[in-house]
């Protein structure tokens, strides 16, 4: 076998062993230069250096501390009141405002885990109440939160943007109907269900002065992600700074409001570090291992191969499929991205397909691992929370699963369900 390969199979072997990720692809990264002599290693600390040397990657920790302060400060509060307040007279009222609420989040803090966690704290106690059985609340969270990456602003999509030289900005436009299709799915699911089990009912009619109370009340925290999304939509911000002026923002209202203390900040501080302690190693390695499969002209082969067997374009697209719903199911989203996008992009490109199109595919795909075990972490957020069992949790989550699989599928062969705000 190739150095190549043996190198790809120590990784491998190295994770399945517990070793951690970035450990395990650096290690296999050098074992591969070693082996091949593709980059000398006197490159390695600059490669290492230059993969994070990024003013985009500024808005990953930004984004972080901002949807950390909307749930010190009680914003992410108001945000479900206000979902509520909108949707709370539907036969199936507090899921679908619950999963309103995820969406609304994720227009905040561009991550699954952290939308999960919030909103399942402030929603749990009431599912459960209004007739709920536990480990299906906790699935419907885990599955609403799924929009935490898809629903612009988004971690993922800066990582891939990042890596595949795609504007953050570009894809943030581009992802934002395709986000909201899965947040309609994942609604609309809950009201099928919860019309077959009749697990809720509606509460009353809308109530349009509540709901004129809940807006206003909930003015700063919406003001936060009509600020992210529209200075980006617009061009008067990058991400990165509309990232700083939210953080702005919502630590701005939390000190005037009182509801935030100068005392509460380096807490808040170090959330946002810790996630990037995670985020950024993960980054560097990957990046130089993404750059010595490069070298060694391993994408081009793989596309060769796949294209010797009279692949056209929608055997590629259902590959794509089914490789992203199964990476989804055993390593996190920035992991896949890095690893998959430089591999997989080539053959795109080779059967025709658009690179942004080819981002949000991949994006909306793995976005279904957060519910699917054995990784599922969404599944982990909210079994901690709650101490419901993950396997109950997953049993639960598989029809949400199975509906994003669907609008998966559904944006993979209609490319201009993403194409139609930036252009062909």
């Amino acid at each position: 076998m190739t150095p190549v390969v043996w190198s790809v199979l120590g990784l491998i072997a190295l994770l399945l062993i517990g070793v951690p990720f970035w450990v395990s692809m650096g290690l296999g990264t050098v074992a591969m230069l070693v082996g091949t002599q593709a980059l000398p290693l006197t490159l390695v600390g600059e490669a290492l250096f230059e993969g994070v040397d990024s003013f985009a990657l500024i808005a990953i920790p930004l984004f972080v501390l901002t949807g950390d302060a909307m749930v010190r400060t009680g914003l992410g509060e108001k945000l479900l009141n206000f979902a509520e307040a909108s949707f709370g007279s539907w036969r199936s009222g507090f899921g679908s405002s619950t999963v309103m609420g995820c969406g609304l989040f994720a227009c905040i803090s561009g991550s699954d885990a952290a939308d999960a966690a919030a909103v399942g704290r402030l929603t749990m106690d009431r599912l459960v109440e209004r007739g709920y059985p536990k480990p299906y609340a906790c699935a419907l969270v885990a599955s609403g939160a799924c929009t935490g990456i898809l629903i612009p602003p988004s971690i993922a999509y800066i990582i891939i943007g990042l890596v595949l030289g795609v504007s953050a900005s570009t894809l943030f436009l581009a992802a934002f109907v395709p986000g909201v299709l899965v947040l309609l799915a994942v609604m609309l699911t809950n009201a099928v269900i919860n019309r077959i089990q009749g697990y809720e009912k509606a509460q009353g009619r809308f109530d349009f002065q509540r709901w004129l109370h809940a807006l206003w009340d909930a003015k700063f925290a919406l003001a936060i992600p009509v600020i992210i999304l529209g200075g980006i939509y617009s061009g008067v911000f990058t991400p990165t700074e509309s990232a700083a002026i939210a953080v702005s923002v919502a630590v701005g209202t939390g000190l005037v409001q009182k509801r935030l203390t100068l005392a509460d900040c380096p807490a808040m501080l170090g959330t946002s570090a810790r996630v990037c302690g995670v985020v950024i190693p993960i980054i560097a390695v990957a990046l130089l291992f993404s750059q010595a499969l490069t070298v060694l002209d391993v994408p081009q082969q793989f596309v060769a191969w796949v294209m010797g067997f009279g692949t056209g374009r929608t055997a590629v697209v259902l590959l794509f499929l089914a490789i992203f719903a199964v990476a989804g199911m055993f390593m996190e989203t920035g992991p896949n991205i890095l690893v998959f996008g430089p591999l997989l992009w080539p053959l795109g490109q080779a059967v025709g397909m658009n690179q942004i199109h080819f981002c949000v595919f991949m994006i909306t795909t793995l976005g279904m691992g957060f519910i699917t075990p054995p990784f599922g972490l969404n599944l982990f957020v909210m079994s901690g929370l709650t101490r419901v069992p993950v396997a109950s949790i997953a049993a639960r989550a598989l029809p949400f699963a199975l509906v994003m699989l669907g609008v998966s599928a559904l944006i993979g062969f209609v490319p201009a369900i993403s194409l139609f705000a930036v252009g062909p």
